[in-house]
């Protein structure tokens, strides 16, 4: 659990600078420049992912159970994931009205994942890992709309054929990795 926490501090910790620390983030990259920010910011993130997902799995090992989620739960889980996968592709497909009106798709879309993810598993290491991911994902939401807002930002218009594209291209995602990445990846098959 401690490399799990650790990972969390490290990849979430480097994710959170722009929210708790915009001044110190400017000033850092004003002295040693954007590029090596940017190196060191993937430096320290991918660090933390590795613990994570070494530290995860170590954790699933030895699961201490907290509760036991219902059966319905993994189908409601798996409904979740598809606006989720279309956020996350909204955030990297350009041209769409998705990102125009949500502002930050990506981070919605982490949101949906971990809240999915809670419902459907309740063990401490999952309470911890997914957890941590809906809390720093709703405050980054909520900082960021803010900070949206109070700077007048607006997201170019999008195109009716690039949502079409986003939601077709999201949902194929969602597919490959409902049906055969996440067994792959992770050893756990949605659809069994």
């Amino acid at each position: 659990m401690i490399l799990l926490l650790l990972g969390l501090l490290l990849f979430l910790g480097t994710h959170a600078v722009h929210l708790v620390a915009p001044g110190w983030r400017a000033g850092m990259i004003a002295r040693h420049g954007e590029m090596r920010w940017k190196g060191g910011y993937a430096i320290v993130a991918l660090l933390g992912l590795v613990l994570i997902v070494y530290g995860y799995g170590e954790a699933r090992m030895a699961p201490q159970v907290l509760w036991v989620p219902p059966t319905w739960t993994r189908h409601l889980a798996a409904l979740l994931l598809v606006p989720a996968f279309v956020l996350l592709t909204a955030a990297d497909l350009p041209g769409n009205r998705i990102k125009q009106r949500i502002g930050h798709p990506m981070v919605a879309g982490v949101v949906l994942w971990a809240f999915a993810h809670l419902l459907a598993n309740g063990t401490v290491a999952d309470l911890v890992l997914f957890g941590s991911f809906l809390g720093w994902s709703v405050t980054s939401f909520v900082v960021n709309r803010s900070r949206d807002r109070r700077a007048g930002t607006s997201h170019p218009p999008g195109k009716l054929s690039r949502d079409v594209a986003t939601v077709a291209v999201g949902l194929g995602l969602w597919v490959g990795f409902a049906f055969w990445l996440h067994g792959l990846l992770f050893g756990v098959r949605p659809f069994g």
